[in-house]
């Protein structure tokens, strides 16, 4: 089995696990293939490691199984790389919350054993692509969400918006977020927006601080295709992929639909939902 390896430049505290990961993966005889600015960081913070290959922007990934060994925004990164190309991603957590990854650090080990031994799920989840008919996208994929934010202005931003080439509504407010199952939990929550199974085909629409109480939530078919205008007294809005934003000018359309790609997301057998919401955002307690 050949593994690609992705991180990020925080974990000091969790280098010698990191480095006990790696050596584990290679005793096993498993390609250890590391994303090149994570080993240049790992050179710099330990020893004794033997680099067999790395992967540097515009290579193509090639490998049975991604390791992200962060939080949830190094897993993020490492679904742009790997997603495209199908395959399976292992979130290893080495931050705060983690929310996206699978096991603690102390677990990794043991975790990528059972992956090699077939003893794993692989979850679907669904990635939503974005156009801009002013503005080239490099990287038009999201697993989390897409934000439409003001940008440059104390005033509310205006967003026409249609489902399906037929007026849905003009959100009025600090912005919208367009959210997949996946991001639910993320943005969409803390704007206000339902909690959504990660596996349901639906992506929801939750408006950031709207300027009327009417402005509610909605949830619609994952295959809708949505259009948003961005009116703004600004020259620029923002729009926000998983937290990577370009900007856009006033009065320019964004176009969001469902993404031919799924990413393969690696989950213990067993893995429960509702416990991970108990666990991990202590929800119901």
């Amino acid at each position: 089995m050949n593994v690609i390896i992705f991180g990020n430049s925080h974990p000091t505290q969790s280098i010698d696990g990191i480095k006990a990961l790696i050596d584990h993966l290679k005793s096993r005889g498993m390609g250890c293939c590391i994303e090149d600015e994570f080993r240049q960081f790992l050179t710099h913070a330990t020893t004794g490691i033997e680099w067999t290959a790395t992967l540097a922007a515009g290579d193509t990934p090639q490998a049975s199984l991604a390791i992200s060994l962060g939080g949830d925004g190094t897993f993020l990164t490492a679904v742009m790389w790997v997603a495209p190309h199908n395959i399976p991603i292992l979130g290893i957590n080495t931050g705060h919350l983690g929310y996206l990854t699978a096991c603690q650090l102390d677990m990794a080990c043991e975790m990528v054993d059972d992956v090699a031994a077939g003893r794993h799920a692989i979850e679907q989840r669904t990635m939503v692509q974005v156009e801009c008919d002013a503005v080239d996208i490099e990287h038009p994929f999201a697993l989390n969400d897409v934000a439409v934010l003001r940008h440059d202005t104390s005033s509310m931003i205006e967003m026409e918006t249609s489902l399906n080439g037929l007026p849905l509504t003009t959100y009025k407010g600090d912005g919208l977020v367009v959210s997949t199952p996946t991001g639910s939990t993320a943005y969409n929550l803390s704007a206000g927006g339902p909690i959504v199974t990660p596996t349901a085909p639906c992506l929801v629409l939750t408006p950031i601080s709207a300027h009327s109480l009417t402005m509610r939530p909605i949830v619609v078919p994952d295959d809708a295709r949505i259009t948003i205008k961005g009116i703004s007294r600004s020259d620029h809005y923002l729009v926000s992929l998983d937290g990577e934003s370009i900007t856009c000018p006033t009065g320019s359309t964004v176009t969001i639909t469902r993404s031919p790609i799924k990413v393969q997301l690696v989950q213990r057998p067993g893995h429960n939902f509702a416990r991970t919401l108990q666990q991990k955002l202590h929800w119901g307690q």
